[in-house]
């Protein structure tokens, strides 16, 4: 009987056991101290993000054959910004012929995103610098889990602006179109223009940040092993 409940109570116990390693290993990796390598790894991409806050996210370009040198709309961390000549504000151009098809005009003020995206940027310079100071695997895993987090949110929330501009259309608009998506990456042809969305100088940045301190979790854990 004693060597029958064994049996049945060996893999609970083993179970049990396997957990607890995982668990201890895991508090190692977390607790492990970060190398010289991975702290100056974390400077650079402080340092890389600084352009952020300098040079655009994300361009549009439309092109039709009204515009054959094309309206070109600039997206800043910050603001919006249309290309200017002197006799044409693209910014405004453009609201103008979104008017006709019923879309909101493009307004700064509509754009929560221009109030904290700055904040957030700066957040996590700030926490990156904590982490390479502090020194402790923990600090630096948790910067790159709200740098994922936030650059999965912030993705999110473009294409979901740019959705419902393009779906919420008047009806009483003067020129009647099918409910659109303005492309959030690549090239799509709407109405007459044909529209191109690209990263800019500022969206590289945000993503070398990311890659830099994947490399100094690795540059660490690497240590940690050897």
């Amino acid at each position: 009987m004693s060597t029958a409940q064994e049996s049945i109570n060996l893999p609970k116990v083993e179970s049990k056991s396997w957990l607890k390693r995982f668990l201890l290993k895991e508090y190692e990796f977390f607790e492990h101290s970060l190398s010289l390598k991975s702290r100056v790894v974390i400077l650079l991409a402080v340092v890389v993000l600084i352009p952020a806050f300098l040079f655009p996210l994300w361009r549009m370009s439309f092109f039709s054959n009204q515009y054959p040198d094309g309206l070109k709309l600039t997206i800043y961390a910050y603001q919006l910004d249309g290309a200017k000549t002197s006799n044409r504000d693209d910014l405004r151009e453009i609201n103008a012929l979104n008017h006709y098809i019923g879309m909101r005009p493009l307004l700064e003020s509509e754009f929560s995103e221009f109030i904290w995206l700055p904040f957030a940027i700066g957040g996590l310079m700030i926490l990156a610098l904590r982490a390479m100071v502090l020194g402790k695997m923990s600090k630096l895993v948790d910067v790159f889990v709200l740098f994922t987090w936030f650059g999965l949110y912030s993705f999110w929330s473009f294409y979901h602006r740019m959705y419902l501009y393009g779906h919420n259309l008047d009806p009483q608009a003067a020129i009647k179109v099918e409910p659109f998506t303005p492309p959030l990456l690549g090239t799509e042809i709407v109405g007459n223009f044909t529209v191109y969305s690209y990263p800019d100088i500022a969206s590289f940045a945000l993503i070398a940040f990311g890659l830099l301190m994947f490399l100094a979790i690795w540059l660490s854990r690497k240590n940690s092993e050897v």
